[in-house]
C-alpha cells in the first residue's frame, strides 16, 4: 500500500513542560524524518516541531476523577489518529496513555514507556511496592518497549520479568554540553562578580524544587554545622515550591539566613553553575538528575545524598561523594574537606566532566534513534491491515 501522508507520532505526559525541558531535541528529529509530532499533556506551553497539540486534563494524583475524563479524550485521540508510535512519560501519563492504546496496539502501533524512576526500588517505603509495582508489572503487557534510564531500574526490570517485548537502558534525557561547560578562572571571576559574589566565597549549588522529597533541610542543617569553621560559605538554592517558606524559617533559626540564597525559578542555571565551587544533592529518590548531570558537565564535584539516581551519577572519590539521605554530619565533614583542598576539588571536577561525557545529548540521541529507527522500519500498514482482516 503507498502511503500519502506523513507517519505521525504521539508523545504524551502529565504536563506539556516535561517535553519543553527535556525533548524537544528528540521531536525535532522527528520532524526531519518527514514525520508529524503529535504531543497530548496537559499545560499550556507553546511546543515547536509540534503539528498538533491536545490539551487533556492529567492530574497528578491517582484519584483525581479528571483522570478519567482524560483517560478517554486519549483514547479518541489514539483511535482518530492512527499513530505508528506513541511514547508516553512520567507515571499517571504513562499509565493512562498505555491503557488508552491497547486496542491500537493491536491494529499495529507501537507503544514505548520510559520510566523516569521507578516509584517501587531499593529503600522505598512498603506501600510503594504494594501499588506501583504491580501496577508497571501489568502495564508491561500492553507495552512494546520499556527505557529505563538508570542501572538499578533496568535489573529491577529484568530480574522480576516485566512481560514487555523489549527493555532498554538509555542515559537519561540528555545534557547539552555546549550549553553546560567549565569555563576558566578569568571569567569565573568576572562572572561571579556579576552576581555580587566575592572569590573567596565558596559557593554551593542545588536546582530543585522545594517539596518534601528534594529535601533542602538537609543542607541547611550541615550548613549550619560549619557556619564559624567556613564563614565564607554560600548555599545557593534555586528553585520554587511549598516549602521555601519552611526552608527559609529554618536558616533562620539556625542562624544561617545570611548564608543561603533562595533564588526562586532561574532561566540562567547554565551561567550560575560555571562560577559555583560545588554541587550538592539532598533528595530521597531520583531516577537520574538532570541538575546533577547540569552540574558535572560544568566541572564541579558533587556531595549528594544516597538514591539511585545518584548512585549512577557519582563514583566516590572520583567525581564527588555520597552521603546518607540524612547525613547532614556527614556532609558537612565533606564541605570542610572540599573547602580545604582545591587540589581535590580539581580532581573531582575532572571526573565529573569524564563522567558526563555518557550523558550527552548526542549520546542519547544515538541511543534513542536507535529504538525509534527499529520501529519506524515496520510497516504499520500491515499489521494494520492483518488486524482487520481478523477481526472482519
Amino acid at each position: 500500500m503507498v502511503r500519502t501522508v506523513a507517519k505521525k507520532i504521539l508523545f504524551c505526559a502529565t504536563v506539556d513542560y516535561h517535553f519543553k525541558a527535556f525533548h524537544l531535541p528528540y521531536m525535532k528529529w522527528f520532524k526531519e524524518q518527514g514525520w508529524d509530532v503529535h504531543v497530548a499533556a496537559s499545560g499550556t506551553n507553546q511546543l515547536p516541531f509540534t503539528d498538533a497539540k491536545f490539551t487533556i486534563p492529567i492530574h497528578r494524583s491517582p484519584f483525581n476523577v479528571a483522570n478519567i475524563k482524560a483517560y478517554k479524550e486519549l483514547k479518541s485521540i489514539i483511535r482518530q489518529n492512527q499513530y505508528e508510535i506513541i511514547h508516553c512519560h512520567t507515571p499517571l501519563g504513562g499509565v493512562l496513555t498505555r491503557l488508552a492504546a491497547r486496542e491500537a496496539r493491536k491494529r499495529g502501533t507501537k507503544v514505548i514507556y520510559t520510566a523516569h524512576g521507578f516509584h517501587f526500588c531499593k529503600g522505598a517505603p512498603l506501600a510503594n511496592w504494594l501499588v506501583y509495582y504491580p501496577i508497571e508489572k501489568v502495564l508491561s503487557r500492553v507495552t512494546d518497549c520499556l527505557i529505563t534510564i538508570n542501572t538499578e531500574d533496568y535489573n529491577l526490570a529484568t530480574k522480576h520479568q516485566f512481560k514487555v517485548d523489549r527493555i532498554e537502558h538509555v542515559h537519561g534525557v540528555g545534557i547539552d554540553t555546549e550549553k553546560y561547560k567549565q569555563v576558566d578562572k578569568k571569567r569565573k571571576m568576572d562572572e561571579r562578580e556579576k552576581l555580587g559574589y566575592k572569590n573567596e566565597d565558596f559557593l554551593m549549588f542545588y536546582a530543585a524544587e522545594f517539596n518534601k522529597n528534594k529535601n533542602q533541610q538537609l543542607l541547611i542543617r550541615a550548613l549550619a554545622l560549619v557556619k564559624d569553621e567556613l564563614p565564607k560559605t554560600r548555599l545557593l538554592l534555586a528553585g520554587e515550591g511549598i516549602l521555601v517558606k519552611e526552608c527559609q524559617e529554618l536558616a533562620k533559626s539556625l542562624g544561617v539566613e545570611h548564608m543561603v540564597d533562595f533564588l526562586g525559578f532561574r532561566k540562567d542555571i547554565d551561567q550560575l553553575l560555571p562560577v559555583c565551587d560545588i554541587a550538592v544533592g539532598s533528595s530521597f529518590r531520583e531516577g537520574l538528575p538532570v541538575n546533577i548531570m547540569e552540574a558535572m558537565a560544568c566541572g564541579l564535584p558533587v556531595v549528594a545524598s544516597e538514591n539511585r539516581g545518584h548512585r549512577e551519577l557519582i563514583l566516590e572519590n572520583i567525581n564527588g561523594f555520597v552521603i546518607p539521605t540524612k547525613g547532614h554530619e556527614q556532609l558537612a565533614k565533606k564541605l570542610v574537606e572540599l573547602y580545604q583542598s582545591q587540589e581535590l576539588r580539581e580532581k573531582l571536577g575532572e571526573g565529573s566532566i569524564s563522567r558526563s561525557r555518557i550523558y550527552t545529548l548526542s549520546q542519547v540521541h544515538n541511543e534513542l534513534r536507535a529504538i525509534y529507527s527499529s520501529y519506524m522500519l515496520e510497516d504499520h500498514d500491515e499489521a494494520e491491515s492483518k488486524y482487520y482482516h481478523t477481526n472482519l
